[in-house]
């Protein structure tokens, strides 16, 4: 990897690690302020959509080959995180005070707090054991978590989408509407979500696995 685009991917990583912490700090501040939760979605809703639709980014990187993830893993995330922020949450109002968005917009704030940081330190390989374990620890509760947030909350705005057909313009050239489009994923949402949680879970044994087998390894040397 050339010297330029380490330095890219660690700006770009160090700058949404950033965003995410300002949209948490956001949510919290709205919080204490108000002491609801009602407000999280109006504090910090606007940034959270921005930095989201900027991560199709990574879409990018995987595709072009300068990160090693590949463009698939990536597309199914962002995808799912932007259609529901964007399409669903922002032009359905009456869900933005549901209890679930918050829960679900701190989750995803927390992952990408940790997410961000540890690829930003992976840029130049120097990466400390606790950011890893965390990467690969706190997805297990983050994950459902969102999960279930994203999955009810499109569920709560089914018949507000219903009853206001929205996307009418692009869904005319089709024989289904968006209403049945989003029922529809609803119905398969849990099982993208599944392989996603998988190939975390993968992705936990093998680099934990042989993070704990190196530092077994360096005790074993300086014996």
């Amino acid at each position: 990897m050339s010297p330029f685009v380490k330095f890219y991917l660690f700006a770009y990583n160090s700058l949404q690690a950033c965003a995410w912490t300002i949209s948490l700090l956001k949510i919290l501040s709205s919080v204490v302020s108000s002491k609801t939760i009602d407000g999280a979605y109006a504090s910090a809703g606007d940034l959270i959509s921005v930095i989201q639709t900027v991560a199709v980014a990574e879409v990018l990187h995987g595709a072009i080959g300068i990160v090693p993830s590949g463009a698939l893993s990536p597309l199914m995330q962002w995808s799912g995180r932007t259609h529901f922020i964007l399409a669903v949450v922002r032009q359905v109002k009456e869900v933005q005070d549901l209890p679930w968005l918050p829960i679900t917009l701190v989750a995803w704030c927390l992952g990408e707090m940790i997410r961000y940081p540890h690829y930003a330190f992976n840029c130049f390989g120097r990466c400390p054991f606790w950011l890893i374990y965390l990467r690969y620890t706190a997805f297990i509760v983050n994950f459902p978590l969102g999960l279930v947030g994203e999955v009810w909350i499109m569920y709560q705005a089914l018949p507000y989408i219903k009853d206001r057909n929205p996307y009418s313009n692009f869904f005319s050239n089709f024989p289904f509407t968006y209403y049945d489009f989003l029922r529809v994923g609803l119905m398969i949402y849990p099982f993208l979500w599944l392989k996603l949680y998988l190939h975390m879970v993968r992705q936990r044994k093998a680099k934990l696995g042989r993070s704990d087998h190196d530092k077994h390894e360096g005790k074993r040397k300086r014996m």
